[in-house]
Order: structure tokens, then sequence, then C-alpha cells
């Protein structure tokens, strides 16, 4: 999502956090000003709904024109660079089930196996 509160703030002729604290008192929404820079100067992580309502009516905008969606790039990568699921391709020689893992104790002695 893109957040655009500073372009519609500034469609209301409003360029200032302080000013828009104004506006918003305006209409109710008491926050601090140190929540209202950080709604300002980036976009915010989660936005109450109750919030989210109060800044529209200061702004006189939609839920729309405060955000953007923004579509997700799909990273095209190589059938190699691509992450593998586990048994998507099996080991060399594993057959069709798992090899145990070697345990500490004698040499070439096998873990059993989990009973299916």
């Amino acid at each position: 999502m893109k957040w655009n509160l500073r372009w519609v703030a500034a469609k209301r002729d409003i360029w200032r956090p302080s000013d828009l604290k104004t506006a918003f008192e305006q209409v109710g929404f008491t926050p601090s000003l140190n929540k209202v820079c950080a709604l300002w100067s980036s976009k915010p992580v989660t936005v109450r709904l109750d919030d989210l309502d109060m800044i529209c009516a200061a702004l006189n905008c939609t839920v729309a024109d405060l955000m953007t969606a923004e579509p997700v790039a799909a990273e095209q990568t190589e059938e190699g660079d691509r992450p593998q699921a586990v048994g998507e391709h099996p080991r060399a020689g594993s057959g069709s089930r798992p090899v145990p893992k070697q345990t500490g104790g004698a040499v070439g002695q096998r873990r059993p196996l989990p009973p299916n």
C-alpha cells in the first residue's frame, strides 16, 4: 500500500504536521504531535479504523485517497535460485524413503526410522 497522507493534506493546503494536528482537533481527533509526525513522515505499519475515519473526516477525503494499492512485483528467479520444498527433489541414491542420519555410536550404524 502507498500512504498518501502528505499528498491529500497538500491538496487541502496543509503543509506541516502541526497544521494537520489542528485539522484533526477540529473534528475531535486528538492524537499527540509525535503520532501526527509519524503519520506525516512515513507509512504507518498499522492504523486503527477509528483513527482512519477521523483522518478522512478532517481532510474531507476517502480511504482510497489516503491509501493506494500497489501491485506486488513478482520476482523472476531462475530454477536453481528458488528455494526448494522439502522432498521436492530427493537426494541421489536415496530411493523413495529418507536416509536416517548417522548416530554418535558405531561407524555405519544408523538411527531407526520412525514407524509409518
